[in-house]
């Protein structure tokens, strides 16, 4: 099981700057590597976060991807594994921890008058022979 989530967030740079530590502080990942440029005007930090779910006895998986730039954020949320089609796989009731951090990100958004569009991706087209 394995979704991808993109997201842009469009504002200023301050407040843009801001979104990463904010979200690792109130919501603290397993693993954190942050990098930024020589010249600052580029920061990418990558998060992990593993959660047990004790009703599929799996554990899931969710890193995030935060590129800063000057004028927009780009937000990846990949979320891993799980189980699919096996006994005790219904869906869980709790809510997990890729829930919390879209809402996260969506209400600091809308808290600091951020723009916030999802990115779809399109599928891949076939190559016909």
């Amino acid at each position: 099981m394995s979704t991808l989530t993109k997201y842009l967030a469009y504002g200023p740079n301050d407040t843009l700057r801001r979104m990463a530590p904010k979200m690792f502080e109130s919501l603290e990942p397993k693993y954190l590597y942050q990098y930024t440029s020589p010249d600052s005007r580029e920061e990418v930090t990558v998060a992990l976060y593993e959660q047990y779910e004790k009703k599929i006895n799996a554990t899931v998986s969710l890193v995030c991807i935060f590129e800063c730039k000057d004028k927009k954020n780009r937000i990846e949320l990949k979320k891993t594994g799980g189980r699919m089609g096996f006994r005790g796989s219904s869906l869980s009731e709790e809510r997990g921890i890729e829930a919390d951090v879209i809402d996260f990100i969506m209400d600091y958004s809308k808290r600091f008058g951020l723009s916030l569009q999802e990115e779809v991706s399109q599928p891949e087209e076939e190559e016909d022979q």
